[in-house]
């Protein structure tokens, strides 16, 4: 059968389109003789018939295992040279108590960037002290919050926010540590990488403004100063961003030493996973490994005692972890004309949900992959894309992937690595419910995060309070 020309490049047809990629799927899921996904020990038509859908499905032992991998390889590496690392899980991939609970089960801090989120990590039962606050426009009632409960470190997004993090220690009568986001003029993303003098973000100060900003955190005796702190992108494969990025770093921290000590260097997270068959992120054993030897020549370039370091991925740990279940609703051949002449036909495939529980392909034409998840086909594959049910043309779950062709209306559809950003960017658009969270781990199933129905939805109206 000849390629669908419209078939993204990328994109190769599988000659057995029920056949499952073990570097995007949690760990160990496998299918049974008759084709029905098992993830984390428990079928997914157990989970259908007890949870519905669309459903968020969280492989535990798969965060858990992650969590573990990335805390001990950095601890690895950095312990050749005679320093150490922390490890933060970025809670805004996707926090709830309980994946809070795992993280830290599991020797990692949380990394929050809201007064929600904090308030989640503590309620999880997380040590204070092991909490990082991020966030370019802290409220004056966050940052309040943040110091008085004893947050390890805040990060200083701003002037501004100096005078601000050292009038709440003087109130909390504490002395808070904190670090200083800069831009180091990198930028990565995936397997590529743009050095530049400045960054037009939001984020953070240009390097070049660090030590002036040090030196009025330096001059507040409530203020404790840790280290620059530096986030060079998302879902980046290789090190050579982050090392491009430490090496700028540690030219300024150099100077930053003659005025005091500047115990660590934070270098952010955005590790890279894969989301198809065709990416290839970096293992995190090799990432680990290439960074801090780039730490360390830096350091030695510039002739300073190595700084302990630390480190803030959340999509590595838990984004390979999840998978969301949808039931398939109407199939429909499109006819499309081609640039070239002629015409080709795409399948779409309907579920019943969207851009609602998976904001990315809609946001940042983020690519994923779907399988048939409660039966095997012997049908040829065929070129499907799967489109949510909301009244939006970009609504859009899956851009491009292939299914047996005889995808029908009732089978369940598997979506896998959507751990992260997923129910945390979820929303209520055309009034559906955000989807519950089922975690599974060694045939067990239960909600960590309950599904909102209309009745939950009509709560919040107002209006219906006079009747």
């Amino acid at each position: 059968m000849a390629r669908n020309p419209l078939a993204p490049g990328w994109l190769d047809e599988p000659t057995d389109a029920n056949a499952i990629d073990a570097a995007v799927w949690p760990l160990g899921t496998t299918r049974t003789d008759a084709g029905v996904l098992t993830i984390g020990g428990v079928d997914v038509l157990t989970l259908r018939e007890r949870f519905g859908t669309p459903l968020y499905v969280v492989d535990e032992t798969d965060v858990r295992t992650r969590a573990r991998a990335v805390r001990e390889a950095f601890e690895r590496e950095t312990a050749k040279h005679g320093t150490t690392a922390a490890v933060y899980y970025a809670g805004k991939a996707f926090l709830s108590t309980e994946v809070a609970r795992w993280v830290t089960a599991e020797g990692l801090r949380i990394d929050v960037c809201s007064g929600g989120e904090l308030a989640v990590a503590l309620a999880s039962g997380a040590d204070a002290g092991s909490l990082g606050f991020h966030g370019n426009n802290k409220s004056i009632a966050e940052i309040d919050r943040a110091v008085q409960v004893g947050v390890g470190a805040i990060v200083i997004d701003s002037l501004v926010e100096i005078e601000r993090v050292a009038a709440a220690a003087e109130r909390a009568g504490r002395v808070q540590a904190v670090r200083l986001r800069v831009n180091s003029g990198v930028h990565a993303h995936t397997h590529e990488f743009l050095a530049t003098a400045h960054e037009d973000q939001k984020f953070g100060l240009p390097l070049d403004g660090a030590a002036a900003a040090v030196e009025a955190i330096r001059s507040h005796d409530r203020l404790r100063f840790l280290g620059l702190h530096c986030h060079i992108g998302s879902q980046i494969f290789g090190a050579e961003g982050f090392a491009e990025s430490a090496a700028r770093l540690l030219a300024v921290h150099a100077e930053l030493l003659a005025g005091g000590p500047v115990p660590e260097l934070n270098l952010g997270g955005g590790f890279g996973i894969a989301y198809t068959s065709a990416d290839t992120p970096t293992p995190i054993d090799e990432l680990a490994a290439a960074i801090v030897d780039g730490v360390v020549a830096a350091a030695a370039a510039h002739g300073v005692p190595i700084p302990a370091l630390a480190f803030e991925p959340g999509r590595v740990i838990v984004g390979g972890a999840g998978v969301t279940l949808y039931e398939a609703g109407t199939v429909k051949d499109v006819t499309v004309s081609l640039e070239q002449g002629g015409t080709a036909v795409r399948r779409y495939v309907s579920v019943d949900g969207g851009m609602s529980d998976n904001a990315r392909p809609s946001l940042y034409g983020a690519d994923y992959t779907v399988r048939i998840a409660d039966r095997r086909s012997d049908a040829e594959p065929a070129l499907v894309r799967i489109a949510g049910k909301h009244c939006e043309a970009g609504d859009i779950v899956v851009n491009a992937d292939y299914l047996p062709a005889d995808v029908r209306a009732g089978d369940l559809l598997a979506v896998p690595a959507t751990g992260a950003y997923c129910w945390s960017l979820a929303s209520n658009y055309n009034y559906l419910g955000r989807p519950p969270v089922v975690a599974v781990a060694d045939g067990d199933a239960r909600v960590i995060v309950r599904g909102e129905t209309e009745d939950d939805l009509l709560r919040r109206d107002a209006g219906l309070d006079a009747e």
